[in-house]
């Protein structure tokens, strides 16, 4: 039974048993605040409310670090983007505060003070959903009753016009990354993604059917690169125009005869490493980019599969203009248009 005594001269412990049937206990210097502390813990405790206080101490530091050993179903990269968050915005701020000691106005405060200093509203809200992330799953352990990232308000995403090249811009591109040309007409036409582009490997082309199943990603995390899933972690069919299946014909004759053989190989021959592309418009110099071992994929990788979303013409199956690229953002789209293997 809550009950409170005296502790000497103008002291007053609050002692209790919390859901868990062991005793716990806290002084007041008043005997009013000691009898609205134990209302408020017999009303939790009758809510399903009542969280230990002992664990609500933990400093926000010590439960990231507790958090990020459970996060083993996430990739490599999107892991090493969780660390860089919480070392950069999240731990700066709040590191050493419990996390009973999280307030919402000092959440608000914090997503403001980020945008302030000119962070973009992108990394502003990847910040806020990491720390989200953590204090629910501080809830969901009993470490608090609720978390203080609810109603934050968020900087609204800004978006941008897609860029569309047209098919002379890609011979271009083609030409200034000799002889990464087949990869650059790859990105364009086949709208895979950088990571999954770099992935392909000999066994996963049937350039007799004109398709490429695209079944694996490569990403670049800290210097070292991960092969796995792709980013949707979905295999699909991707159907090819005929001139890039002679492209990649001729690819395929200046790589190892093995089926598990990368069709684009890096700066290091033989060795899994993304391939180089040109400098400029393309990403890195050329000089930065052997220093990272050619892992940098392209800003305009995008952009160029973006531009995969045209219309294919007639000659030789090339587009004949360009198209919605939104199309390319729902691989149940690609599932539907390229016939699937018997």
């Amino acid at each position: 039974m809550a009950h409170i005594e005296r502790r000497g001269q103008g002291r007053w412990r609050a002692r209790y048993r919390g859901p868990d049937g062991k005793e716990r206990s806290r002084t007041f210097d008043r005997k009013v605040d000691a009898e609205r502390f134990l209302v408020t813990v017999e009303s939790d405790k009758l809510r399903g409310s009542w969280v230990d206080p002992r664990l609500g101490a933990l400093s926000l530091e010590e439960w990231s670090a507790r958090w990020l050993a459970t996060l083993v179903h996430v990739k490599p990269k999107t892991l090493a983007g969780y660390e860089s968050l919480l070392r950069t915005c999240v731990l700066p701020m709040f590191g050493s505060v419990p996390l009973a000691r999280i307030e919402q106005p000092a959440v608000a405060a914090w997503v403001a003070e980020m945008r302030g200093r000119g962070l973009s509203a992108s990394r502003t809200r990847q910040a806020y959903r990491v720390l989200s992330g953590m204090l629910d799953s501080a809830v969901q352990g009993g470490y608090l009753a609720k978390s203080p990232c609810a109603g934050i308000k968020l900087p609204r995403m800004v978006r941008r016009d897609a860029v569309i090249l047209t098919a002379g811009q890609v011979d271009d591109l083609a030409e200034a990354a000799s002889p990464y040309g087949a990869l650059v007409y790859l990105l364009a036409y086949g709208g895979l993604r950088w990571g999954e582009a770099a992935a392909l490997r000999r066994r996963r082309c049937d350039l007799l059917r004109g398709r490429l199943e695209v079944a694996e990603a490569v990403s670049d995390v800290n210097g070292h690169l991960y092969y796995g899933s792709t980013k949707t972690y979905e295999r699909r069919w991707v159907r090819i125009p005929t001139f890039l299946v002679e492209l990649l014909a001729r690819q395929l004759e200046t790589v190892p005869a093995d089926p598990e053989a990368l069709v684009f190989i890096g700066l290091r021959g033989g060795a899994p490493s993304l391939p180089e592309l040109p400098p400029g418009d393309l990403g890195p110099s050329r000089d930065q980019r052997q220093t990272a071992g050619g892992t940098h994929p392209p800003p305009l990788a995008p952009h160029l599969r973006q531009s995969a979303g045209g219309r294919w013409g007639r000659s030789g199956g090339r587009p004949a203009s360009p198209g919605p690229q939104g199309r390319l953002h729902h691989p149940e789209h690609l599932r539907r248009a390229v016939p699937q293997p018997p």
